[in-house]
């Protein structure tokens, strides 16, 4: 069976559709993952994946390109080709899979199902609705095992990706801790100065810091680093930066792709979380994770992407040494 996982969004959502992917590999001869340009990297990363194809929809992301028919029609043209048997549509909690799934109706994808809260008409063969509260890897899984397709034995429903590099050439020999100081949105970064704070007092209570950050974060990441952590900003690509988070004692980031990423290499994070999403479905999954930040504060449940409530108090309230108290309870619990 040729199968076909969609999943539009982010890197972070990729990873996390990782389980779901794997339960399908498992039953098929051949997956094909439809993916974004935002979430092609870590689609690369997942095991299970014969094909990446890559599609920019209209209705994801930030800036999302304008609806041309010429861009359809490349699109079914190129889905027809990949001859599916079944589509497993993935998306977040508050989005539709209807307009993906109208898609691969006309591509001639033969069975389609998806967690859908709308009523499909004869877009859907499977119409799964999620239990309330469920994190989005579960929930992915959970659509899958509606499909036909249940976790294979053995597999523990962690996320995953290919082995990555040894990283020691960037990071230098000995433990080490990373902060990742960047997010996908403003309202999910924890404010330079916060994060200075912490590789200072990391680095007095005797850690290595190593500070990651995409092509764009590198004045970021140099303004944070200073003298005193390694700065790898803009020197490492994906599966590059899955060797960095797995080499280490812990992982501090936001809620954002590395996060998901340390998870997916088994590494403990202390999540530096901004309420605009609910922690229940967006935490770091399967790792231990120490969550900081209000996750009362008025911005709570907005999807606000930059910070609506003056001076940005669900997370700059937290401290420097907040985080180093968090970090030595992690590595003391991994030790243990």
């Amino acid at each position: 069976m040729r199968s076909l996982v969609v999943r539009l969004d982010s890197f972070g959502d990729v990873l996390l559709a990782g389980p779901a992917v794997r339960a399908v590999a498992a039953r098929s001869t051949h997956v094909t993952l439809l993916c974004g340009p935002r979430g092609a990297d870590a689609a690369r990363l997942l095991p299970g994946v014969d094909e990446v194809l890559v599609w920019e929809a209209p209705w994801e992301g930030f800036d999302p390109p304008p609806v041309t028919r010429e861009d359809v029609d490349t699109l079914l043209a190129r889905l027809r080709a990949g001859s599916h048997d079944t589509a497993l549509i993935l998306t977040s909690f508050h989005q539709s899979p209807l307009p993906t799934a109208l898609l691969l109706r006309l591509a001639g994808v033969g069975r389609i199902g998806a967690d859908s809260a709308d009523h499909p008409g004869r877009l859907l063969d499977v119409r799964h609705r999620r239990a309330a509260g469920r994190h989005e890897a579960e929930a992915a899984l959970d659509t899958a095992t509606a499909m036909g397709f249940p976790p294979p034995p053995g597999d523990d429903g962690r996320l995953r990706v290919l082995p990555p590099p040894d990283t020691t050439g960037l990071t230098g020999h000995g433990p080490y801790v990373v902060l990742h100081p960047g997010a996908s949105a403003p309202a999910r970064a924890w404010s330079p100065h916060r994060c200075a704070e912490a590789v200072t007092l990391l680095a007095d209570a005797g850690h290595r810091v190593v500070v990651t950050g995409g092509p764009g974060e590198t004045a970021l990441t140099r303004r944070i680093s200073g003298d005193t952590a390694v700065d790898l900003g803009g020197r490492t690509g994906p599966r590059a930066l899955a060797g960095v988070l797995r080499a280490a004692e812990v992982v501090i980031s936001a809620n954002t792709g590395p996060a998901h990423l340390a998870a997916a290499v088994g590494t403990p994070v202390v999540s530096l979380f901004a309420p605009v999403v609910p922690a229940g479905r967006w935490a770091p999954y399967g790792v231990p994770v120490i969550l900081l930040g209000d996750q009362s504060a008025p911005c709570a449940d907005t999807r606000a992407l930059t910070c609506p409530v003056p001076g940005h108090p669900c997370l700059d309230e937290v401290t420097g040494q907040d985080v180093v108290r968090a970090v030595h309870k992690l590595i003391q619990e991994r030790q243990s």
